[in-house]
């Protein structure tokens, strides 16, 4: 592979997942399998997977010293089969440096941990240079650690080193402080980038903003074209969206309302990505109204629901409206799944390949914004005269008296407008 590996072969990945005690027999098999779709958007073809189950992982090698025997002779016993093929054991965990090392030194082949394959994924999928510079930055806090142990994890003599390059490598080189240097660099151009798309934004105060977020590979990306007659990126692969996307909602409707696409959310996602994406999920900040996208065809679509909620509450999007939508209901095939989702009545249960359905979506939006007529006094401040020209250009002002306590305005309008409004009032809305 050109990033893990120096030549272009294919890669044969085997996966290696411990099973710890609190861990549930269902629970742990989502997460694995997630796990391999994870290695698989890398281009590996993932040709073994070896689990355990113990009550810690082990200190040296992660795994037992008698799980490593096994995997290294199936490693081995592949290898022959496939002699020119590059090899990577993927851990479905996070482990320490010094476990990485011993772990490769033993098997004989790199060794890439779980937060080191989402890394590699979100460096391929970057194509913004604002996406680019913050998952460096992101990988250079990750590598820091591990270069002294990465420097000592190439030195062992193994068939598939002389031909591999493992992460290791690319970094071998570099020494903390031009490390640190080039962290300073990226923070800087990071900041540069807020800067220009908090310009941006402020152009585009006036539209509606509806922001989709979800669990990555939920159809974020199929309802954002579908919603926006676009041609943004559909893949069937995890994270294929990193950069934010901005289009009207279509048909159009007046005002405009304006659709971003966001970074799809994962469990045990590493903290630093989720720190340094803020900027891109405050798209999701500065929306009006979120679509929260589950993959309702998913065995575990209640968790990667609560992962998003919980992502949402960590970026302090948790209070925003949202909508729940379910899609895939086409690919349900089991009756109970169908009921179960009755427990959230209020959802909308779809499909983005439905014309139909896409129309109920953008039918709910609208509706959001424009649906519902309301009738409430607010009390401007003297110094709210823009406020005061928004709501005669966006509602009936039905009557106003001005005194010494500021602007008194009765006025019907939709609702959203009249919240927006009372918000920048200081006023509870409820």
């Amino acid at each position: 592979m050109q990033e893990l590996f120096a030549d272009d072969k294919p890669t044969r990945a085997f996966l290696v997942a411990v099973q710890l005690p609190d861990v549930a027999d269902n629970k742990f098999q989502a997460s694995v399998a997630e796990f391999g779709r994870l290695v698989t958007t890398l281009g590996m073809e993932v040709v073994g997977v070896e689990s355990q189950k113990r009550p810690s992982f082990d200190a040296a090698t992660y795994v037992g010293s008698g799980k490593v025997l096994e995997i290294k002779d199936k490693l081995e016993f592949d290898e022959l089969d496939h002699p020119d093929d590059n090899y990577l054991v993927a851990v479905n965990n996070d482990i320490t440096p010094f476990q990485a090392r011993a772990l490769s030194d033993a098997l004989g082949f790199p060794v890439l941990d779980r937060t080191g394959v989402i890394l590699e994924i979100f460096h391929r999928h970057a194509h913004s240079p604002q996406a680019k510079a913050q998952v460096e930055l992101v990988r250079l806090a990750y590598i820091t650690p591990r270069i002294r142990e990465l420097r000592k994890g190439m030195t062992y003599k193994q068939r598939g080193a002389a031909r591999s390059k493992g992460v290791g490598e690319r970094f071998g080189e570099l020494d903390r402080r031009r490390v640190r240097d080039r962290i300073t660099e990226l923070k800087a151009e990071i900041k540069a980038f807020e800067t220009n798309q908090q310009a941006r934004q402020k152009r585009r105060k006036d539209a509606y903003k509806v922001a989709l977020v979800g669990y990555t590979n939920a159809g974020k990306s199929t309802f954002m074209r579908a919603l926006t007659d676009s041609d943004v990126l559909v893949a069937d692969k995890l994270f294929a969206t990193l950069d934010t996307t901005v289009r009207m909602l279509s048909p159009a409707v007046e005002p405009t309302i304006l659709v971003s696409d966001t970074v799809g959310f994962l469990k045990d996602l590493p903290h630093g990505l989720v720190a340094s994406f803020k900027s891109t999920l405050e798209e999701a900040l500065e929306a009006s109204l979120l679509l929260h996208i589950v993959d309702a065809s998913a065995d575990d679509f209640d968790d990667q629901l609560k992962t998003t909620e919980q992502v949402l509450a960590e970026i302090e999007a948790g209070d925003i409206p949202t909508i729940l939508v379910f899609n895939k209901v086409d690919l349900i095939k089991d009756p109970t799944r169908l009921e179960l989702l009755k427990n959230w009545p209020d959802a909308l249960k779809v499909s983005a390949f439905s014309e139909p359905d896409v129309s109920l979506v953008h039918q709910k939006v609208c509706e959001f914004f424009f649906g519902e007529k309301i009738e409430r006094w607010l009390v401007l401040r003297h110094d709210q005269g823009a406020l005061r020209s928004e709501l005669y250009d966006n509602c009936e002002v039905l009557e106003e008296i001005s005194d010494h306590d500021g602007i008194k305005i009765r006025v019907l309008g939709h609702r959203f407008h009249i919240e927006s409004a009372a918000k920048l009032t200081g006023e509870q809305v409820t």
